[in-house]
């Protein structure tokens, strides 16, 4: 049996990387996004008595993503083994790429929908919106399988003045926020091995995350379990800078930051 889904609308926001989302929504609160549906469908009056509610459980296609396996390793495993069934898991590489967010409501404009926590990238096709109902929808109590034993500790993540200068001027320039980007790779094991945008220097308790072709710069205290972020820097070398080749069209933002007296 072949099944035909056709998208309602499309999520815009700024992330549209997907190392720029968190796992959950929850985790990035402060990051608006909004939804817009299509149309001359009828959505206008489907959207009707929408507004009383806080939160909203939005279906959508995975789109960026292709292929799936039976296991996953997921961000924080639990205490006694890495992997765990992808069924048992929230991956995004499924079978069929699927996902459920629950997003809280900030307002309906027409056919607008703001939003905020929301864990989607920028273009996500939308197959449905429904009403999260507290009553119906929420078991605080219930069990949470493996999930309850992870060896989840978070980290302290604390900013430098030259750190929070740089990323205020990044942010009134493009809107981009370094800092909560930061707060949202590093909180969990921000050592790990196997995270590809994070280099580490353990002799001198230094590291640095991409954060696109920025580098931020961190100290940590494997001990205390603490993040210092130190400052930001450009990913490009003065050569690169010097070229007129601009890919990701970014070389003037660049010029300007380096030009800054922070």
């Amino acid at each position: 049996m072949k099944i035909e889904l056709e998208p309602i609308g499309t999520f815009y926001s700024q992330a549209s990387y997907k190392y720029e989302v968190p796992r959950q929504g929850v985790f990035f609160r402060g990051h608006p996004g909004r939804i817009e549906l299509l149309p001359h469908k009828g959505y206008e009056e489907a959207l009707r008595d929408l507004e009383g509610f806080e939160r909203l459980w939005i279906v959508f296609h995975f789109h960026q993503n292709s292929g799936w396996r039976p296991t996953t390793r997921p961000p924080v495993p639990p205490a006694d083994h890495d992997r765990v069934g992808t069924f048992a898991s929230r991956s995004p590489y499924r079978p069929n790429p699927i996902g459920l967010s629950c997003v809280k409501l900030l307002s309906v404009e027409k056919l607008t929908l703001h939003l905020d926590e929301a864990d989607l990238l920028n273009g996500t096709p939308v197959l449905d919106i429904k009403p999260y109902i507290p009553k119906a929808d929420a078991f605080p109590n219930a069990k949470a399988g493996w999930v309850e034993a992870q060896s989840e500790s978070l980290w302290k993540i604390s900013p430098s003045l030259l750190f929070q200068r740089e990323n205020d001027w990044i942010f009134e320039m493009c809107g981009w926020d370094l800092q909560s980007f930061a707060e949202c790779q590093l909180v969990n094991d921000p050592l790990d091995s196997s995270r590809r945008r994070v280099k580490v220097n353990l002799e001198n308790h230094t590291a640095e995350l991409a954060f696109r072709t920025f580098r931020i710069d961190f100290e940590f205290d494997t001990a205390l379990k603490q993040v210092l972020l130190k400052g930001i820097r450009s990913g490009y070398s003065a050569e690169e800078l010097a070229s007129a080749e601009d890919v990701y069209h970014d070389k003037d933002l660049h010029r300007a930051f380096l030009n800054q007296k922070f």
